[in-house]
């Protein structure tokens, strides 16, 4: 596994590069303003509380969430009661029912 530090570095190289490819005309400025989307692609943590106000917002049960989202009613209710959290594909995919609605998943 690679250290924050050696990632920061690659991902300092990479903006440097893009920026001189942008700069000499071998990048457009459309490739760049994508490259540059891309670096904001992190997914804050959910709280308990707030996976339950999106789910409650929603107006679904714990158990039709768990479809929607192809998870366990089980993992609903570990990451409501704050036993677990939401991670990876889950934590993205709830983050994009928060901000778009739960139509991205329909």
């Amino acid at each position: 596994m690679m250290k924050n530090n050696q990632k920061s570095r690659i991902i300092q190289e990479m903006r440097e590069t893009m920026a001189g490819l942008h700069r000499s005309g071998i990048i457009t400025k459309k490739s760049m303003a994508e490259f540059q989307a891309l670096q904001n692609l992190d997914v804050a943590p959910m709280t308990p509380t707030r996976i339950k106000r999106l789910r409650t917002q929603t107006r679904l049960s714990q158990a039709v969430f768990a479809l929607t989202i192809n998870t366990s009613l089980s993992t609903i209710q570990k990451w409501e009661a704050g036993d677990k959290s939401p991670s990876g594909t889950s934590l993205k995919l709830l983050s994009l029912i928060e901000r778009k609605g739960l139509e991205v998943v329909l």
